[in-house]
């Protein structure tokens, strides 16, 4: 396996809610994003009650307020 470094633009509250969920599961960002990613291209769910709960509270803290419905329309501003 060979890794490489990218420049990734993402929603700013969204990427807090993503550092945030790193740290409390004590793993990289980067791995947290691998792993959500080779869930989603095999349909399964990457996180369980427990950590959809933590999820939950962070998106709380930080703001965030998208949904899957808001995929695919962000816009920059």
């Amino acid at each position: 396996m060979q890794r490489t470094q990218t420049g990734l633009r993402i929603e700013r509250n969204m990427l807090k809610v993503l550092k945030g969920l790193a740290e409390y599961l004590d793993m990289s960002l980067g791995d947290l994003v691998e792993g959500i990613v080779l869930h989603a291209f095999e349909g399964k769910a990457p996180f369980g009650p427990e950590t959809l709960a933590k999820i939950g509270q962070l998106k709380e803290v930080y703001g965030l307020t998208l949904t899957a419905a808001d995929a695919h329309r962000l816009e920059e501003k």
